[in-house]
């Protein structure tokens, strides 16, 4: 298990700037990646929100090996078996302990999603050091963070934020020590991939690294 979130990590100390994505046509799939990849975003979470979601994810692995592929809205032991010929990681919203282990049995690196000191607790227990802090900035963002992790902090759980980000407040995010990246949907917002705004989403991208950086600075 252990091994499993050092896959997250080794992902993201070069790469701590994640797009968060919803596809609802795969034609729109390629041509997404491929914007991110040329404008400098190599890691996504692409959310099973839609019937295209799947087969998108399968296109990307197949099509733009550049990309580290994640898959988010995982809700049910189900979706990990459906996912995971393709999931480079497995992100979650919530702390389900049965999609943990079942992720763990597959040997897929997994940050399930936390909220509370429970949640936390739960996680750790199924050997979980690597947790998505969802919804971020609703929860009370970095001040929220320091709270709950507080009692954890020797257990040297880093976390990936998500909810409520956006170019603006990232950055203090990134400076903290217990984020080990960050994710947001403000890179590639649903409405633009809709309209195949490839240059702006692009564009969005590299806006993102050239503000926020993409390097591990811990």
């Amino acid at each position: 298990m252990d091994a499993h979130n050092q896959d997250i990590k080794t992902i993201l100390q070069g790469n701590r700037i994640m797009a968060v994505l919803v596809i609802d046509d795969i034609e729109n799939a390629i041509p997404l990646a491929r914007c991110l990849v040329r404008g400098g975003i190599f890691v996504m979470e692409l959310a099973l929100r839609t019937e295209a979601s799947v087969e998108s994810m399968k296109l990307i692995k197949e099509n733009v090996p550049e990309m580290i592929a994640g898959v988010g809205t995982v809700l049910n032991t189900a979706q990990v078996h459906q996912v995971a010929p393709y999931a480079d990681f497995i992100v979650t919203p919530g702390c389900n302990p049965k999609v943990i282990k079942e992720a763990n049995e597959l040997a897929i690196p997994i940050a399930p999603g936390i909220a509370t000191p429970s949640d936390i607790e739960t996680a750790a227990e199924l050997g979980c050091r690597i947790m998505k802090l969802f919804p971020a900035e609703p929860l009370g963002g970095i001040s929220y963070l320091n709270a709950i992790n507080a009692p954890y902090d020797h257990l040297d759980i880093k976390y990936i934020p998500l909810g409520g980000l956006n170019i603006q407040n990232s950055a203090a995010y990134l400076q903290h020590p217990k984020i080990l990246g960050i994710g947001g949907s403000w890179i590639a917002p649903r409405k633009l991939i809709q309209q195949q705004d490839w240059n702006r989403i692009e564009k969005n991208a590299r806006e993102a690294i050239d503000t926020l950086g993409n390097e591990e600075t811990l």
